[in-house]
């Protein structure tokens, strides 16, 4: 086990941990929470040994083998599949070993490092190896491309793959996310769960957590807390432990207020001066209760935008993907013949496997890219707020926030005065001196927040959001997803973060085979489908067609964009107050999720009984077969007889089931 006694960290003049006491039990798989800046990497490196507590003591047992993601870029050439090898600690000290004794010519050395190599499961290794890599997203036709071929966010892949590859006792994974798309992090998710090492994970994806962990340690002021259970039931417990403080620290107020108006009306009476005087010594040695300080969540909010074009942009026989290299070629198309529109108000999740464009789409309606095909309409009046996956690395690092932001409002507008533009960085946590610290000295989170305030400022009525919650802790998170419910323009949003898709988007569109086209189904359906995919590939199937609306029925809201077209350019006096707007879209938000969740035990249900039918058909058209087969014993074809009969009396009563479900299921959607 791992046992965390009594320790003290400080990093410079900064208390890390405050007298923090812990005990892990092996195989338990943890969530380590915290606000950004909390010291959460600082306690990473005290397990993996790379920093010493200024007081108390680790205990990790001295045999365990302790497997973290370098946070490191590597630089090399080496094939990906040998990088990802070399994380297998075990199995590079046989391989050494056998190599050793081959060149000493040491039959029994020879044979020993032969054993080491069985024991390390060396020879299913490259398999294991480039299983590993398949799952994070890469192509086949990649494995042994060098890594030094790759882009940042594939080799921290190439690093997370190396990580998985350790056979680690204990494994450290610091926002194992946040370079994954939403394909990668399901795979991730399953891969966890089969993990039988002890792990300790920081994440600020609340459905990943959820997912992956059974217990929270949360690291608050220096202290931490043991809560058992994943996020969900961590907060649930935190705000009864929260209350329960404050309650007992509001009767604890009111006992020393008591008592102190007895001393203060007796003390000076000869009759009640020794009870008094018993009072006293009682205030002096109460225990006092501080009052419940929690820090305040952060929040902002998108300003309301001076026009809403309707439709805001539309595509026809779109074409996406990049110039060519050479003069001699041709373009690269990514993504083709895309015929759609963008209304006021419609909020899309974009899904699609990492590779198959959706980052090309977004880059392209955002004019970083040139359509390579086809037209793509502006509509009168459109002001784009584009947050990019690589924003942060774009940034000025030797500049503070407030010249990001005098420059943008000079170049892109709306133009300010420096005391508003001071005022308006104050909103996100920019204050004082803080407004002129060089960007390169910031956190990950400090910086997304002033990517997100110079993307509020330019007041868009369209938003494309590519990853927006990397680097943002959870208290950010749920700051945005507000925001994005209050926000009266229309959203494109690529995240791997479900919570945030599920609170904000309506609908959602599916980038795969070179095209775009409506999802027609949740998230939950989206990992059943990419599941499906998954085992089809694995058994060399032609994998199933993603769910669609079926001819002649709308798409998932088309109701919502049916609303959101009837609203164009409504006038001043015709729009409702902005405070009603954002409650009523929360209102919303919080319906289809309630909605979602009353339906979806009826939905699996009804996918239960799609698969048993389906095998229940099989099985009867064998039978039938071979009942039309001549020559069949007659003791066979009796025994045939009757089951096809069971088969028939399954199918009955499982259709009846089906429609019941249906309708139960039609009956709350009309409700809602």
């Amino acid at each position: 086990m791992i046992v965390v006694r009594e320790v003290t960290l400080r990093r410079g003049v900064k208390v890390v941990l405050e007298q923090a006491s812990v005990v892990l039990q092996p195989g338990e798989k943890v969530g380590l929470v915290g606000r950004n800046g909390a010291g959460k990497s600082s306690l990473f490196s005290l397990l993996a040994g790379r920093l010493s507590s200024d007081a108390g003591e680790v205990e990790i047992p001295p045999r365990w083998l302790v497997g973290e993601v370098a946070q490191s870029m590597p630089e090399t050439d080496q094939p990906a599949t040998d990088f990802v090898l070399e994380g297998d600690a075990r199995l590079m000290a046989a391989q050494a070993a056998l190599a050793a004794a081959e060149a000493a010519d040491d039959g029994e050395a020879i044979g020993l490092a032969h054993q080491q190599l069985q024991d390390a499961a060396g020879f299913d290794a490259r398999p294991r190896a480039q299983a590993l890599l398949l799952g994070l997203g890469f192509r086949v036709d990649q494995l042994d491309d060098p890594v030094n071929a790759f882009s940042g966010g594939w080799r921290m892949r190439l690093q997370l793959a190396r990580a998985l590859m350790c056979p680690a006792d204990l494994l450290l994974l610091d926002e194992p996310t946040n370079h994954l798309d939403l394909d990668a992090l399901v795979w991730l998710e399953a891969w966890l769960k089969r993990y039988d090492g002890t792990l300790i994970v920081i994440s600020h994806d609340r459905e990943f957590l959820d997912a992956v962990t059974g217990v929270t340690l949360h690291l608050d002021e220096a202290r931490l807390t043991r809560y058992t259970g994943n996020y969900t039931a961590f907060e649930e417990m935190r705000a009864e432990r929260l209350a329960q403080a404050q309650a007992n620290y509001a009767k604890q107020q009111e006992r020393i207020a008591h008592l102190q108006r007895f001393i203060d009306r007796f003390k000076a009476k000869a009759t009640k001066a020794k009870q008094a005087q018993s009072r006293v010594k009682a205030l002096a040695r109460m225990e006092r209760l501080g009052p419940v300080l929690t820090s305040a969540d952060f929040q902002f909010e998108f300003r309301e935008p001076q026009s809403l074009p309707n439709p805001m942009l539309a595509f026809s026989g779109l074409a996406c993907g990049y110039p060519p290299a050479d003069a001699a070629d041709g373009p690269t198309v990514i993504v083709r013949n895309v015929n759609r529109s963008v209304l006021a108000g419609q909020r899309i999740g974009i899904l699609g496997a990492n590779g198959q464009g959706k980052s090309t789409l977004v880059k392209t309606i955002a004019r970083a890219l040139a359509p390579v095909a086809g037209t793509l309409t502006e509509g009168k009046g459109l002001v784009i707020g584009y947050f990019a996956q690589q924003e942060l690395d774009v940034l000025s690092l030797d500049d503070g926030p407030l010249m990001h932001l005098v420059r943008l409002a000079r170049d892109v507008g709306p133009p300010g005065r420096e005391q508003e533009l001071r005022d308006f960085l104050g909103s996100f946590r920019f204050v004082g001196d803080m407004v002129n610290q060089p960007v390169g000295t910031l956190s990950g989170g400090e910086k997304a927040r002033l990517v997100l305030a110079m993307l509020v400022w330019q007041r868009p009525n369209l938003l494309l959001l590519d990853e927006p919650t990397n680097h943002l802790d959870l208290s950010t998170r749920e700051a945005l997803s507000i925001a994005l419910n209050e926000f009266e323009g229309s959203v494109l949003l690529v995240s791997h973060d479900r919570a945030l898709l599920r609170e904000v988007c309506d609908e959602f569109w599916l980038v795969t085979a070179g095209g775009v086209q409506p999802f027609d189904g949740d998230l939950d359906d989206y990992q059943r489908w990419l599941l499906e995919v998954s085992r089809a590939l694995a058994r060399r199937q032609v994998p199933p067609p993603p769910p669609r609306p079926a001819v002649g029925e709308p798409a998932p809201a088309a109701a919502p964009a049916a609303a959101a077209a009837a609203r164009v350019e409504p006038t001043a006096q015709a729009r409702p107050d902005r405070a009603d707007r954002g409650g009523d879209r929360r209102q919303s938000a919080q319906a289809r999720q309630a909605l979602a969740s009353r339906t979806r035990p009826l939905r699996h249900e009804v996918q239960r009984i799609d698969q048993r039918m389906e095998a229940l058909a099989v099985e009867r058209r064998e039978i039938e077969a071979r009942l039309a087969t001549a020559g069949v014993p007659g003791a066979e074809i009796a025994e045939l007889g009757r089951r096809l009969n069971h088969l028939q009396a399954e199918l009955a009563v499982l259709e009846e089931r089906w429609l019941e479900l249906h309708g139960e299921i039609d009956a709350i959607t009309a409700a809602g």
